[in-house]
């Protein structure tokens, strides 16, 4: 690295990204909670966090004029894309072209009652030899440990609250005595991590487990994992939403 250091060195993009076509709940990100759609708390949760600029990558002007109404920015990215890393990279490009920012943030756009501090948890991991990090939490529920929806993270400690991941699987493991780790999917990338991710084809165990970050490790990629003590509500049904609705007016 150059002497002179670049000024964004320490921030990062966060970049949010949200579409319509959930099969589960539709039209997810317009969703009302407590009077806002559902997007717009989850664009909160990332401004509060404080680490740069926070855009919404989107594919329907509805989701777009939310958030500008607000005074935030959204990026119109296309509808075609296969993942939501597809589109951060996409919106990564139309807002910083010329490479400021060294840090990427991809947060889904479906945690309305996200910590922030969470956020900030897993940029932190960046500072190291991570090419990507991600956050876990420790499974309390014994039906959880089971349940396929589940994704676990197997890792080799490097402190109490930091694995280096070596697999992440819908299966129970590992096996044996020890706590099993419940996978939030919150991504920081390095910049060049990201570009190197989204350019490989889907790997084989990424298609066996239907899980897209072991593309990242079958290609040598570092995932780190912070430990946390919180897991984020993520909203998939109208069950989830009316828990968030709850949560937040509290």
């Amino acid at each position: 690295m150059s002497a002179h250091k670049n000024t964004h060195e320490k921030e990062c993009l966060t970049l949010i990204p949200a579409r319509m076509e959930a099969t589960r709940l539709p039209g997810k990100p317009m969703r009302e909670i407590n009077g806002q759609p559902m997007i717009l708390h989850v664009w909160q949760r990332a401004m509060e966090a404080s680490l740069g600029p926070v855009i919404v990558a989107t594919d329907h002007e509805e989701i777009a004029a939310a958030i500008d109404g607000q005074g935030g920015t959204a990026i119109m990215t296309s509808r075609d894309h296969a993942s939501g890393s597809d589109r951060i990279h996409e919106a990564m490009q139309k807002a910083d072209p010329e490479g400021k920012y060294s840090k990427i943030i991809n947060l889904q756009g479906d945690l309305p009652t996200l910590e922030p501090g969470l956020i900030a948890r897993c940029a932190a991991l960046l500072e190291g030899e991570a090419d990507i990090a991600t956050l876990a939490v420790e499974i309390e529920d014994e039906a959880e440990k089971t349940n396929p929806n589940v994704v676990k993270v197997v890792g080799s400690p490097l402190t109490k609250d930091h694995l280096r991941a070596l697999y992440f699987t819908r299966a129970t493991a590992p096996t044996g005595p020890g706590p099993l780790y419940h996978h939030i999917g919150i991504y920081g990338y390095k910049r060049e991590s990201l570009s190197r991710f989204i350019s490989l084809p889907p790997s084989p165990l990424e298609l066996r487990e239907k899980l897209e970050q072991l593309r990242a490790l079958e290609a040598g990629l570092r995932i780190d994992v912070a430990i946390v003590e919180t897991l984020p509500l993520g909203v998939d049904t109208e069950a989830d939403l009316e828990k968030a609705r709850a949560l937040l007016a509290g």
